[in-house]
């Protein structure tokens, strides 16, 4: 892609978030074709974003990193986006339902940094970035379809808008977390006091460092690296649900505590 049109493909992105607008498509002269094209137009994005108020990146979200979600989206390898501190929530939130196009939850894992993960000639794996964990938590990530039809939305546009990404809840971090067994780790979500779905942390890529790995990897390849105090959110153990006004999603891991949010 041109300077030129990963600028104007990022601006009208921003500016749909930013409007609460819908998306129907980018024309095919911006639209990014692949996977790097969409991280570049994501760069830019945020960038924008931040310009315009949306103040620092704090972290990370990885999605589509289990076979449930691989399903449900028709997207089949995972896809990194980066989420503003202003929009990093703790333990509860409440959150107006008219503020989104349409909102949505998933039920995740969450790690924060102790240490960098630089750019290195060897590939992370599960066990490498254990040493560069300092916390575990429990996790929600609030998702915003802001498209006409996401499921038509070609996959780079989704990527280059941070893929969905809305707000993230983490729970209270988890320090002695290294005897825990996070591919174990068993989550159950209610929706306003029934349950909605559970799964375990194995569904995410196997084992949840899996996805950490990959997105340090991913990141080197583009000569970024991930740094000391970021967190990341490593996927959904359920289908994203689609929430209303009045909605409240509990989610809770043995182990790892339990977080909630409302849609006011």
């Amino acid at each position: 892609m041109t300077p030129d049109a990963i600028n104007r493909a990022a601006t009208i992105i921003a500016e749909n978030r930013l409007n609460g607008t819908k998306l129907d498509s980018l024309d095919s002269e911006i639209r990014p074709m692949d996977l790097n094209d969409a991280y570049t137009v994501q760069e830019r994005h945020n960038e924008i974003l931040s310009e315009r108020g949306m103040g620092k990146l704090a972290g990370y979200k990885i999605g589509c990193t289990t076979s449930v979600m691989q399903e449900y989206m028709n997207i089949h390898e995972p896809s990194f986006g980066e989420v503003f501190a202003p929009l990093v929530f703790h333990n509860h939130v409440e959150l107006p339902r008219a503020a989104f196009v349409n909102p949505g939850v998933e039920a995740e894992i969450a790690v924060t940094l102790s240490g960098d993960l630089p750019i290195s000639d060897m590939a992370y794996t599960r066990d490498s970035v254990r040493d560069a964990i300092g916390a575990v938590m429990i996790s929600i990530e609030l998702v915003d379809a802001r498209y006409r039809d996401y499921r038509d939305l070609d996959t780079p546009t989704m990527a280059a808008d941070n893929f969905f990404n809305a707000a993230v809840l983490l729970g209270d971090p988890i320090t002695d977390w290294r005897d825990f067994n996070l591919a174990g780790a068993a989550a159950t979500v209610q929706l306003n006091g029934t349950e909605l779905g559970r799964g375990e942390g194995s569904l995410i890529m196997g084992h949840p460092l899996e996805a950490l790995a990959w997105l340090a990897n991913r990141l080197g390849e583009r000569n970024r690296y991930l740094k000391t105090g970021e967190f990341i959110t490593l996927g959904s153990v359920i289908p994203t649900h689609w929430v209303e006004e009045g909605d409240r999603i509990d989610h809770e891991i043995s182990g790892l505590g339990s977080i909630s949010i409302t849609m006011a």
